[in-house]
């Protein structure tokens, strides 16, 4: 996925990734704002997409599964989960497959639990939230396990 290598003097480096995280950011704004608009919910769409595709071309892969949460993220925000649920699914093949753990794991399986919460599937909702919870027992930081739960804890 890494198609930009990082220098000193990489301004295509640096122009990725202040882009990607100033892109990230934007859509956390977005979707804290109690308020938005049809157009903005759309504008969050493409930021988080484009926030993605950028931390692809130079990110690592923990950027790349905390991009996807945050795609998956939007979706459950928009209630839309077919979305939700292919970006959570890419977060965590991500995340197994480079062997993420602490609260990136935990995540991953919460951003599963709320997809599929949100499609109506109870019994999947009732594993991944089961496995959420299991990671978050393994977070080395106190403040990061009850940010982990506390976010669990708004999955219907």
């Amino acid at each position: 996925m890494t198609n930009v290598t990082q220098n000193g003097n990489d301004l295509q480096f640096e122009f990725h990734k202040k882009t990607a995280i100033n892109l990230f950011n934007e859509v956390w704004n977005l979707m804290e704002k109690k308020d938005r608009t049809p157009e903005e919910d759309f504008l969050m769409i493409h930021k988080a997409h484009a926030s993605c595709f950028h931390w692809g071309e130079i990110g690592e892969p923990i950027n790349f599964s905390r991009g996807e949460w945050q795609v998956s993220r939007v979706y459950a925000v928009l209630n839309r989960p077919e979305p939700c649920l292919v970006h959570a699914k890419r977060n965590l093949e991500i995340v197994l497959n480079h062997d993420i753990k602490d609260f990136d794991l935990a995540f991953a399986y919460e951003a599963l639990a709320r997809g599929y919460s949100l499609s109506g599937d109870a019994m999947l909702k009732e594993k991944y939230l089961k496995l959420a919870e299991e990671a978050a027992t393994a977070i080395e930081k106190d403040g990061d396990r009850k940010v982990v739960l506390q976010d669990l804890g708004t999955i219907e």
